[in-house]
């Protein structure tokens, strides 16, 4: 059952019972992929919606001289490129980052869904504001954060993503990210982001060991960080 999935579809807009019904009938047959594996390529014609379940996985881009960058880290319940179906050609590649449940809704069932249903379209546009808001957010953090900002920025917002579909509680997040990962998503070298998490550990704020990350201090970090949950519109949708 994508518990995941619903949550954070539901999390944007309510959504009655039998959307809930059809969703989890979308997502029936998932399948289990190995870690570092492409669900998709740069240059393919676009296929199903991939929502992963379980596990995680990103956005990337490569550069001609074989460097990385990461553009979205996806954690379960996220989908992958809802808008793709549109294109002809994909302009960048997603993979699993770790061993992941991965469901794939047919192009098709995924155009009636959001034909039928209302509420699924909504929640969908809803999913769809939030990804290009937060990618908004890593522009910022590419141009103007330094590099402790920077580190402290993803750390509350994977934290708050993680938070809000019931993966993190009382400062504590399996975080199962390589520093080589996180320096691919924030521009930096592995070794630059290592000294980074080595400072925050030493300030009392988080550590990041063995692929857990541990808030300390969540009030500080935010303050670090100056991080503003708004672009992940979670919270404004519920005080409405």
């Amino acid at each position: 059952m994508p518990d995941a999935f619903i949550e954070k579809l539901s999390g944007h807009e309510t959504l009655p019972e039998e959307d809930i019904v059809l969703l989890e009938g979308a997502c029936g047959r998932p399948q289990n992929v190995a870690a570092r594996t492409d669900l998709i390529r740069e240059g393919d014609r676009p296929g199903p919606l991939f929502v992963i379940l379980d596990g995680w996985a990103c956005r990337y881009k490569l550069l001609p001289e074989g460097t990385r960058q990461i553009t979205a880290i996806l954690m379960p319940g996220d989908v992958c490129d809802l808008h793709a179906f549109v294109l002809e050609r994909m302009e960048h590649t997603v993979a699993t980052l770790t061993p992941a449940r991965v469901a794939m809704i047919p192009r098709e069932r995924l155009e009636g869904l959001i034909e039928s249903r209302p509420s699924i379209a909504r929640a969908f546009l809803w999913t769809q504001l939030v990804d290009e808001d937060t990618l908004r957010a890593w522009l910022v953090s590419m141009g103007r954060r330094d590099t402790m900002k920077r580190v402290a920025h993803l750390m509350c917002e994977l934290y708050v993503r993680a938070r809000n579909i019931g993966l993190a509680n009382a400062g504590r997040l399996e975080l199962p990210l390589t520093q080589i990962v996180l320096g691919d998503a924030l521009g930096l070298t592995s070794v630059h982001v290592h000294r980074v998490l080595r400072k925050l550990r030493m300030s009392g704020i988080m550590q990041l060991t063995a692929g857990n990350l541990i808030i300390a201090d969540l009030d500080r970090l935010v303050a670090v960080a100056g991080f503003d949950e708004t672009y992940l519109h979670r919270r404004l949708r519920r005080a409405a």
